[in-house]
């Protein structure tokens, strides 16, 4: 088999366990690719390929004393800027954290390394992961690798142009108001917002939250499950961890969509204000399970108060984490990250536990739905790919957003249920930029979702198509 850096996950592991190339060798093919491209994507941060080959050379000794890193040994990894990874520069994309070089490993690059991943680089996300556009102060934008011109989204959006652009096989990403599955939908990846606890995260100074998370992105779902694997499984370092093994993940099972119980919405009964070729793709989504044999019916839960329950418990993070560094450098945040901090500032009890209150009857009421269906199938974002220069649309199909967060509700109305949520190469607008569906499923029913996305990748292969990167120079 020639492997290419648009091979598998799977494939390269598999190659490199029968010897038909080392980690040395893949990390030399990855970094061709890295130098030929990254310039104009900008999807990789703060490269060292002076480590990167000392662990790659770790890993062909190991393999050739007969022994596994892991199940990732050897492959190229890229970890999210937010995530502390030991010895490596880790700004969060900020400039009061421009020089950081943490000591110790978050709990994910714990578990990637430990696995045997290469490290070669972070991958760009916007301050403190702030919004769905990925652009930082310290290593600019990030820019959609089917259109150069484009955003590739965010928070994870130089992991989700890395994976669309050949430049590594897999990548973390992390998720509060669609931050692994807007991006997924900008670069035509596979983005997974898994349940709450699933991939336990830690450092973590709110550990009861049920709106951030960790997980994978790949090109596929199952190079997103090897991912997976790794990365999810209980821990006693913090409250929020599922007891179900990684390795359940490792090998996924098509589910069968004949008979499935599809509800379908492309705006929530109106909740959502929708490009039309972003409502053109997602239909053609839909038509996916139906000629599958799926029973699709059109239907939406009542998310009534998801947005204020998000945007209020947002906040009220946001001010903890974030509140006493922007009063110690209040010149060195964004304009509306600095907005939405000092929004936490003017929260009162009674705000956060009304938000807390409406969190919690959203969620009795997604049970509720999801005794009717399997999964609920959606818009991940609201537009496609808009313009780099811009920080978030201004407007979508007539109606204003009045903040950086409007346009994501269709990704943050469905964190605040709890549901896991995965983002689907599925289509693409005239222009050709990438679009996502969103398939969402009931609380903890990761597994069983992960069958019906890999069940849809067989019937529509929108994932396999390909930026022109060598075209648009």
């Amino acid at each position: 088999m020639t492997l290419t850096t648009y091979s598998s996950a799977i494939d390269m592991r598999a190659a490199l366990d029968r010897k038909e190339i080392s980690a040395r060798e893949l990390l030399a093919l990855h970094r061709e690719r890295i130098d030929a491209v990254n310039g104009e994507v900008n999807a990789l941060v703060s490269i060292d390929f002076d480590k990167a080959e000392a662990a790659a050379a770790a890993a062909d000794d190991a393999a050739a004393h007969g022994r596994s890193l892991g199940a990732l040994h050897g492959l190229p990894f890229g970890f999210k800027d937010t995530v502390d990874v030991a010895g490596w520069r880790s700004t969060h994309g900020s400039p009061v954290m421009a020089d950081h070089v943490p000591e110790a490993d978050d709990l994910l690059a714990e578990r990637v390394r430990g696995a045997g991943a290469v490290t070669v680089a972070k991958t760009n996300a916007p301050e403190w992961a702030a919004g769905s556009h990925t652009f930082n102060p310290i290593f600019g934008t990030t820019y959609n690798p089917y259109d150069l011109s484009r955003s590739a989204g965010g928070s994870s959006g130089g992991a989700a142009a890395a994976l669309a652009s050949g430049m590594l096989p897999l990548a973390d990403g992390s998720d509060m108001g669609g931050s692994l599955r807007n991006p997924a939908s900008f670069n035509n990846v596979v983005g997974f917002r898994p349940s709450p606890g699933r991939v336990p995260t830690w450092p973590n100074s709110t550990p009861w939250d049920r709106l951030a998370v960790q997980g994978p992105m790949a090109r596929s779902v199952d190079d997103l499950a090897l991912l997976l694997s790794v990365i999810a499984g209980p821990t006693d370092r913090t409250t929020m961890s599922l007891s179900t093994a990684g390795s359940t993940f490792a090998r996924i099972e098509q589910t069968p969509l004949a008979g499935l119980r599809v509800a379908f919405s492309a705006d929530l009964n109106g909740a959502l204000a929708l490009d039309p070729a972003v409502r053109a793709v997602t239909a053609a989504g839909r038509d996916v399970f139906s000629t599958a044999g799926a029973d699709v019916q059109d239907a939406a839960p009542d998310l009534s108060g998801a947005d204020d329950a998000f945007t209020t418990l947002r906040a009220w993070q946001f001010q903890m984490n974030l509140g006493p560094m922007l009063a110690r450098h209040p010149d060195q945040f964004k304009a509306t990250l600095a907005e939405n901090i000092r929004d936490g500032e003017a929260l009162t009890g009674h705000d956060v536990a009304r938000a807390m209150g409406e969190q919690a009857a959203i969620y009795q009421r997604i049970w509720r739905f999801f005794e009717r269906f399997d999964v609920l199938v959606m818009p991940v974002s609201q537009v496609p790919p808009f313009d780099a220069g811009q920080e978030y649309p201004e407007t979508i199909d007539g109606a204003t957003m009045t903040s950086y967060l409007d346009w994501m509700r269709s990704a943050y109305f469905i964190t605040v249920t709890g549901c896991p949520a995965i983002s689907m190469p599925a289509g693409f607008t005239p222009e050709g930029w990438p679009v996502g569906v969103q398939i969402v499923g009931p609380p903890n029913r990761d597994l069983k979702l992960l069958g019906i996305a890999k069940a849809f990748e067989a019937l529509n292969p929108a994932g396999a198509r390909r930026p022109e990167l060598d075209r648009m120079r």
